[in-house]
């Protein structure tokens, strides 16, 4: 019993750090500041990514999981891989491989069913619900730790989207003012805040470090890859090429963002009904109904009987 004491606390660690894991990716990336964090990702310094958690149960669970996405990865298509890479770096985890976060994945696949079988025997459950909830939490812990990625991918390009117009209209401004395109996106990386501040960090890095600035627009544009920066980035681009001035179809198309955007609101707000609909039927209905119609259907029956 003292064993099984022991493996359950042990697998609990294990299930519950890989989650968390998983989870705080994205807050940590976020949290992650200064010039020297914003080159990492790109490779232009050596990481020292096996001396911070080289040691101690992270850096086990980190070559655990490393080495079980390797050997995952390996029989999967490319296709899934670019896949992840593209949800990963749309929720700022640019310093996750895809291999660690599969690892990560089948971790919880792994562990959390383990816990539940352990539980399970010491409560003394029966082996066909051990079986069925077992595949269940499997399943589970497959398919949880990428259903978050992707709702945390999705809320990023939402904000990115959503701060938009406003990095245009500081654009406008400050070009309008005498900067140069270049100079209004160093001015105004630092007063936008959130996920479209650490694009433009990033676009700026690597402005500096060689790269043109239609080219820098366009890795920005790969990583965020959404309708808003779609315009954003091919206006600037076809701008600077061609020669057309900067300001006036800033002005342009931050006017048409916010239309854009009023859409999608106008949009979400005729779904409404639609969504309130199965609530309203199957959790609202009925207890109304067994509040008004509870007190007659229970006369009744206390007078029919008594007839």
């Amino acid at each position: 019993m003292i064993l099984l004491l022991i493996i359950g606390i042990l697998l609990s660690g294990l299930a519950v750090g890989s989650l968390v894991r998983v989870t705080t990716w994205q807050r940590r990336a976020e949290r992650s500041t200064g010039v020297h964090r914003r080159v990492r990702p790109y490779g232009f310094i050596k990481r020292e990514e096996s001396e911070e958690g080289a040691g101690g149960l992270r850096g086990t669970i980190d070559g655990v999981a490393t080495k079980l996405g390797a050997a995952v990865s390996g029989g999967s298509s490319s296709r899934t891989a670019d896949r992840t890479r593209r949800d990963l770096v749309a929720a700022g985890m640019y310093h996750i491989k895809p291999g660690r976060f599969t690892g990560y994945r089948v971790l919880c696949a792994i562990g959390f069913p383990l816990l539940w079988i352990w539980l399970a025997a010491a409560a003394g459950v029966k082996p066909v619900s051990v079986v069925l909830v077992t595949l269940l939490i499997g399943f589970l812990g497959w398919w949880m730790p990428l259903r978050i990625l992707q709702e945390r991918a999705r809320q990023r390009l939402n904000d990115i989207d959503y701060n938009l117009p406003e990095l245009i209209d500081l654009l406008v401004v400050t070009i309008e003012g005498g900067l140069g395109f270049v100079g209004s996106l160093q001015t105004a990386a630092g007063r936008i805040g959130g996920a479209l501040d650490q694009e433009l960090q990033l676009t700026l890095q690597e402005q500096s470090m060689g790269l043109s600035i239609q080219e820098a627009m366009l890795n920005m544009l790969a990583r965020v890859d959404t309708p808003s920066m779609r315009s954003f980035v091919r206006s600037i681009v076809q701008g600077e090429s061609l020669g057309v001035s900067i300001g006036q179809i800033m002005r342009d198309l931050a006017q048409e963002m916010r239309r854009r955007r009023r859409a999608v609101a106008q949009e979400k707000a005729q779904k409404a009904p639609i969504k309130i609909l199965f609530p309203l039927v199957f959790l609202i209905f009925p207890s109304m109904f067994v509040v008004l119609l509870g007190p007659a259907v229970f006369l009744f029956i206390r007078s029919f009987g008594g007839g």
